[in-house]
């Protein structure tokens, strides 16, 4: 804008334009064009619909007079300010882009939270826990149990309890969180591998359901409990290459996870043998798949099995555990999994293959972390840094120690610089943080905005597998 503004046969052109119509243009805004806009839901389309509001302004005598010959009341105040005013109800819009609002807000933050800190949306949690929660409504027996090591928040996790859903536990400190909230019998699922005897005896005496990952893990938990309990799972893992229909892969045969299916038979028979009424399957066997092909294939996979289970040896499967493996949308390009689409595909397996083998009334769970969270939580860091030797580079407060996906995957996280939304990329960095290992950067060669010292930078979908995965290297955590 400034650059076009700037253009000095452009610009008198601009001005001449309007002489005729009885305007006559002496100068322009430098940092880009205004608009006004309310806290209400209302679009501010002529200068009527500002009457008797008031209205934030610059602390300029020229912004102020503009806004009383609109009718309006304004406001004068500081741009940091605006944000607060707004929610407080001291006034009832502002002059100045929306987008500024972006910084604003951050900046009211972080006089109570330096950065770095990362931010939750608690409105578009709810939202996906209950299109969830909507989307397998047709099975009477389900439930989320979501991934506590994705995100091991109490505050997210009670939220996420208002929608049905249980807690997903992998260690003993996950297992104590659940039941410090709360939480005990089936709404906790103890998927675990490697196991201390010490977290089976915890699991069983808040009577979490077991889910066990090996066969040889059958012994050893009758050894440290003494008896099963009358409800089981166990964990399948097919070997091999599963793929799907869309070519998306991956190696469940190397995987450490889950029974072979010679195992898994003999696993039932050995548990009814010992006395277990009540039985489970569970598997996952691809990774953040962001197709609404994963879960119905995977169930084909599980329901066929069950049905074999059946026929072969007299046990009925009471519920059927998909995992987790539904993935989101990381990149801006990539389309966004659709979970109604994903529960309604579940459905038409399960009235093809259990509902004919007289199995209707098996109860289907999940255990999503990354799609219950994962977009609803950000990473926000300042620019505090910056380097120019081979190559441009941002530094920034915040480190692998607040977000180490892109450390260890190099998994790409997109991000934005606050108030700049809409700026070019014509700028490429490396987006570091001061760890003493290479591999601390959140974005290697990232076309994004020039970004100066102060600036925030927004790293998105960090709401799984982000804070939970810190560490505390140089004593960063």
């Amino acid at each position: 804008y400034y650059n076009a503004m700037a253009n000095s046969e452009g610009i008198q052109e601009l001005f001449e334009s309007t002489r005729d119509k009885g305007y006559i243009a002496i100068g322009y805004y430098a940092n880009g064009a205004r608009n006004y806009y309310l806290k209400e839901d209302k679009a501010v389309t002529d200068p009527s619909v500002l009457k008797g509001k008031k209205i934030r302004a610059m602390v300029s005598s020229t912004s102020m007079e503009m806004i009383e010959l609109m009718g309006g009341s304004p406001v004068p105040m500081a741009s940091s300010e605006t944000y607060t005013s707004l929610q407080q109800g001291i006034v009832d819009g502002a002059e100045n882009t929306e987008l500024a609002l972006t910084v604003d807000k951050h900046e009211e933050i972080v006089k109570s939270y330096p950065t770095p800190f990362h931010l939750y949306d608690e409105k578009g949690i709810r939202e996906n826990a209950k299109a969830v929660k909507e989307a397998f409504a047709w099975n009477p027996g389900f439930r989320e149990y979501f991934a506590v090591k994705a995100t091991p928040n109490p505050f997210l996790l009670n939220i996420l309890r208002e929608y049905g859903c249980g807690a997903d536990c992998s260690s003993m400190t996950e297992l104590m969180l659940a039941h410090e909230l709360g939480m005990s019998g089936e709404e906790i699922m103890f998927s675990s591998n490697d196991t201390p005897a010490e977290e089976f005896v915890y699991a069983n005496e808040i009577g979490a359901t077991i889910n066990l990952d090996d066969f040889t893990h059958i012994d050893f938990l009758e050894k440290t409990i003494g008896a099963f309990p009358k409800t089981m799972s166990l964990r399948y893992n097919p070997g091999g290459v599963y793929t799907l229909s869309n070519g998306i892969m991956d190696n469940p045969g190397d995987a450490k996870y889950g029974f072979t299916k010679e195992q898994l038979f003999e696993g039932y028979k050995l548990l009814k043998e010992k006395g277990v009424e009540r039985f489970g399957i569970h598997a996952f066997l691809v990774s953040n798949t962001v197709t609404n092909d994963y879960y119905p294939t995977l169930a084909r996979t599980l329901f066929e099995l069950c049905v074999e289970i059946k026929e072969k040896l007299g046990i009925k499967i009471s519920f059927i555990n998909l995992s987790g493996g539904v993935g989101i949308a990381y990149k801006p390009d990539q389309v966004p999994n659709d979970i109604r689409v994903i529960g309604a595909g579940v459905q038409k397996v399960y009235e093809e293959v259990l509902v004919p083998a007289d199995m209707g009334d098996v109860a289907i769970y999940t255990e999503m972390g990354r799609f219950m969270m994962g977009p609803y939580g950000c990473l926000v860091t300042k620019a505090i840094h910056e380097k120019h030797t081979y190559k441009e580079y941002i530094g920034v407060d915040a480190c692998a120690a607040n977000l180490m996906r892109p450390a260890i995957y190099g998994a790409y996280h997109h991000i934005t610089v606050a108030g700049k939304e809409d700026a070019p990329c014509n700028h490429k960095y490396d987006v570091v943080g001061s760890l003493c290992e290479n591999c601390d950067k959140f974005a290697v060669d990232r076309m994004l905005p020039k970004i100066d010292m102060g600036d925030y930078l927004v790293i998105h979908d960090t709401g799984a597998h982000g804070y939970s995965m810190g560490y505390n290297y140089n004593g960063r955590l």
